[in-house]
């Protein structure tokens, strides 16, 4: 295994030494980023095209409907979007009969925030999810939001935290986790 290991950290020796020594401007230009006010920092992350907010109305029971209130705002303006609901597992959760699998929304100009309410039957207990899309069509093709709402039905089960290895603490008192090497 070492053998495997000289030649790749060799080659990796001799491509961050290749060309001209960069390091100045790496450190300059490190310096100027945490000089940088963050009020002008912008991030490069996709803006979905319908926020979704919701809140769950009540304590779900298994068996019993549970209303979700849903609201919707478009950033698109007053273009028309539709609206499906869904549940990956049947058998943990439904819609009733009398509830729309989708819905289509039409925003007035004045109107930031749409509301709609979803009603769901939980039919067992644990971390049940529904899954609601907002898809909008526009000339350059649709754009989507989706979420996945958690709905806790009963008590949430208590987390447990799986540790590894052994606590030890050296002789300035810090503690250590040791883990056992495993070898081929």
């Amino acid at each position: 295994m070492n053998r495997a290991i000289f030649p790749a950290c060799a080659a990796l020796l001799l491509i961050s030494g290749c060309g001209n020594s960069s390091e100045p401007e790496v450190t300059q230009a490190s310096a100027d980023v945490t000089k940088m006010d963050p009020a002008s920092m912008r991030t490069s992350e996709v803006q979905s095209p319908v926020q979704i907010e919701y809140t769950v109305i009540g304590t779900p029971i298994v068996g019993q409907a549970v209303a979700l209130d849903l609201r919707f705002k478009s950033t698109l303006g007053a273009q028309p979007y539709k609206v499906s609901f869904r549940v990956n597992d049947p058998t943990a959760m439904q819609l009733p009969e009398a509830q729309s699998a989708s819905v289509s929304i039409s925003p007035s100009s004045g109107e930031e925030r749409v509301a709609q309410q979803v009603t769901v039957i939980p039919l067992r207990e644990g971390r049940l999810y529904l899954n609601v899309a907002a898809v909008i069509e526009t000339e350059s093709g649709s754009m989507q939001t989706v979420i996945a709402i958690p709905i806790q039905v009963g008590p949430a089960a208590p987390r447990q935290i799986l540790e590894n290895g052994t606590v030890t603490t050296d002789a300035s008192g810090e503690r250590l986790r040791s883990l056992p090497a495993k070898e081929d």
